[in-house]
């Protein structure tokens, strides 16, 4: 493995004045004191009896505070839930460090029932202890590029527990050492590399390992010699190491390692290379995430192979090692009192629904933030202190907690949280109480019926009918209750008042006669009256906020129409009807075209067919038609063919208004003749004759291609064969010889 620089790693385990806000309290449905206390933070409830007016909601009893006292609710009167804060423990901080426990944090228990929204701030002090117990566990990289300064830390133990004095008289070291994942590719895993991993020409090599203790604490200069004296190099191939496998086994094997109770746990980790994360262990098929427990057997550790590391260790100072690390004393030293000099205030298991900001207190304070708060450059016995504000969201049903703790430091904050959300009136047990009309019961101010009466004094007694059915028939379209400005008394709205001392008015009170359309900053332009939202105007003016004098004539046309009949004449401008334009309202831009949607009445009135031939009379009543041999008017020309096929013209002029027209209709139709069947029958006929013939022909024509190329075949196999001369071994000659006794020879 090659050389990098080689680090230390030490790591420690285990401006603000605020605006005072607006209160504000943003009621939405307010039925009663609890629903107000859980509106806002600010949101109080008056329960003095007689506090709202006649026909008034009881939800006007939930206000800020001062809205309340302005409108005159007795400050006695007015529920508010407060947080309240309860130390339950606090010892004070120690001086110096004894055999006994120090206490550093204070203080140590807190209850807190806090209202939803509505801040506390409490404040933490800390103190470091002089001489509080180091333990420091020394954690080497054995890797084969580390064989230098291995044989330089053998020699830095007396080092090592002189500078452990200079902080401490109670310090302890421990011993461990690392090198890597024993699996493929961190590691050769070929038998004889596994047990001697280091260059051949180097004999004091062992084994191949992921984490070994080696030493647990001991005060002993002399142990822990011997310890280190005795470990040799190993190897691995890739140069990440598992130094973070090493450090969280060093952290969570308390027991092995000989972690005391009360010290500053310390891990100072040697090495020259970086470490495996989150990640890397898919290439050796290593998916399980590291489960924070210890796995050490005989002092080795076990799961190297089946797990990997997902989360970071706080709190770590980073130190350049010299080439054969003979600073690494001073490194320790150093990164020790920037370590102890840096209190980092912050929190575990916090609810969901909760939030905490801290705010130093101190020199060198940092900014205020939500996750921590922290003071830099504190000396041990010099006290510090941390305003912490607590908000809860919404109301919880369980008690929860959490703790706040100084990061490394064993000390810690129990906060045990609930909330305030109910109202505490202290209400009369009289059950038929006479501000009730003696048929109900005083619930915080207001009247909580008897079963029978209702009303918002239990005036109003229901008989058969229930509650519910009586408020329903107070809602106009399942919506609020009279409109959220009456009150529903026995099924029937009881309006209130306006601010200007009018009333709504309306079987829902749904009507006021004060939110009418302005003219010229004026009401209904001064020129009519507003009712339930809408003008009505005074003789003689018109429009939205009568706005306008009566008046045609800029809405007159030249066949003296008004709008041409297709709109209405408002403030003296036409306002068309849909699809039809100003100013006159003459034409519809947007209109389906009247050729084709007459085409069926006038098919009807001028020849007496098509679909309206039945009932033609309706087309009369918004067409008046004369049959013409020409066209005397110049007007648009339809060219339209009617159900008989026949191409029928026509022209047409809109009259006043919007469904009458005037057409003047062609006598004549151009009607195509129609085709000879004889013709048809006759070519049908002849078209068969011909395919037939045709397909008879293609048909000879295939035969005698195909007799061709047999008979061209023959005649190339014909040629190609050959006969040979030569006897017949089959055949023999004549034995029997007959002569004619009679031939002569002539």
């Amino acid at each position: 493995m090659d050389r990098c620089f080689p680090f230390l790693l030490l790591l420690l385990m285990g401006t603000h004045g605020l605006c005072q806000q607006e209160e504000v309290c943003s009621k939405s449905v307010i039925n009663s004191c609890r629903d107000c206390i859980r509106s806002g933070p600010y949101c109080v409830w008056c329960k003095q009896l007689n506090f709202t007016k006649a026909g008034e909601q009881e939800a006007a009893r939930c206000d800020t505070r001062a809205q309340l006292i302005k409108r005159g609710c007795k400050l006695d009167e007015i529920i508010s839930p407060k947080n309240n804060l309860t130390i339950v423990k606090e010892d004070p901080l120690s001086l110096s460090f004894s055999q006994q426990e120090p206490v550093q944090l204070r203080p140590q228990k807190i209850n807190l029932r806090l209202r939803p929204g509505l801040s506390t701030t409490f404040s933490v002090s800390f103190k470091r202890v002089q001489g509080y117990p180091v333990d420091l566990y020394y954690l080497m990289d054995l890797s084969y590029s580390m064989k230098d300064d291995l044989e330089n830390v053998k020699e830095l133990g007396q080092d090592l527990f002189a500078a452990l004095k200079s902080i401490t008289e109670h310090g302890q070291i421990g011993f461990g050492a690392f090198v890597d994942k024993t699996v493929l590719p961190y590691t050769n895993t070929n038998e004889k590399k596994l047990q001697k991993p280091c260059d051949e020409n180097y004999q004091q090599c062992q084994a191949a390992f992921g984490y070994r203790h080696v030493l647990s604490m001991t005060k002993s200069e002399v142990e822990f010699k011997s310890k280190v004296t005795e470990q040799s190099i190993s190897g691995n191939l890739d140069s990440p190491e598992g130094s973070l496998d090493a450090m969280m086994q060093a952290a969570v094997c308390g027991d092995k390692i000989g972690w005391r109770n009360s010290s500053t746990r310390l891990i100072v980790l040697t090495t020259d290379a970086g470490f495996h994360m989150a990640g890397d262990g898919k290439l050796a098929g290593i998916l399980e995430p590291n489960d924070e427990h210890c796995h050490m057997k005989n002092n080795l550790y076990t799961k190297s192979t089946e797990m990997q590391l997902q989360q970071m260790i706080p709190n770590s100072e980073v130190g350049v090692l010299s080439k054969n690390s003979d600073n690494v004393v001073k490194l320790i030293q150093d990164a020790y009192h920037k370590l102890s000099s840096k209190v980092t205030l912050t929190h575990v298991n916090l609810p969901a629904n909760v939030s905490v900001v801290y705010t130093p207190k101190c020199a060198h304070a940092g900014p205020a933030m939500a996750s921590e708060g922290v003071c830099d450059k504190v000396g041990a016995g010099q006290e510090i202190s941390f305003e912490v504000t607590v908000t809860v969201a919404s109301c919880m049903e369980n008690t929860e907690s959490f703790t706040i703790r100084p990061q490394g430091i064993k000390d810690t904050l129990t906060v045990t949280l609930s909330t305030n959300c109910e109202c505490e009136c202290e209400d009369p047990k009289n059950s038929n109480h006479p501000h009730c009309k003696g048929k109900g019961r005083v619930s915080c101010g207001i009247c909580s019926c008897s079963e029978g009466f209702v009303g918002q004094f239990c005036e109003c007694s229901i008989g058969d009918k229930d509650e519910h059915s009586l408020r329903a028939s107070c809602q106009r379209n399942n919506g609020t209750e009279c409109e959220g400005q009456g009150d529903c008394v026995c099924g029937r709205c009881q309006c209130h008042t306006t601010e200007s001392g009018s009333s709504y008015h309306g079987d829902f009170c749904e009507c006021d006669d004060e939110h009418c359309e302005k003219s010229h900053n004026k009401l209904c332009g001064g020129n009519g009256k507003c009712n339930c939202g809408k003008c009505e105007c005074f003789q003689g003016y018109e429009g939205s906020a009568c706005q306008c004098r009566k008046s045609s004539a800029g809405c007159q046309t030249p066949n003296n129409t008004v709008c041409y009949g297709r709109g209405t004449c408002k403030c003296d401008q036409c306002e068309c009807d849909e699809g039809y334009q100003r100013p006159k309202c003459h034409e519809c831009l947007g209109c389906p075209d009247p050729c084709q949607t007459k085409l069926n009445c006038i098919e009807c009135l001028g020849f007496d067919s098509g679909p309206f031939k039945k009932n033609c009379g309706a087309c009369s009543k918004s067409i008046y038609h004369e049959m013409v041999d020409q066209f005397p008017i110049t007007s648009k020309q339809c060219h339209q063919k009617d159900t008989e096929g026949c191409w029928i013209t026509f022209k047409l002029e809109q009259l006043v208004g919007k469904d009458n027209y005037k057409a003047e209709i062609l006598k004549r139709r151009d009607c195509p003749e129609p085709p000879s069947v004889t013709a048809i029958i006759g070519g049908s006929i002849a078209s068969v004759a011909v395919i037939g013939i045709l397909l008879l022909m293609l048909i000879k024509l295939f035969i005698y291609m195909k007799d061709l190329k047999e008979y061209r075949k023959f005649e190339n196999e014909k040629k190609k064969s050959k006969w040979a001369e030569a006897d017949n071994p089959l055949f023999k000659n004549a034995t029997t010889t007959v002569e004619n006794p009679t031939f002569t020879g002539e």
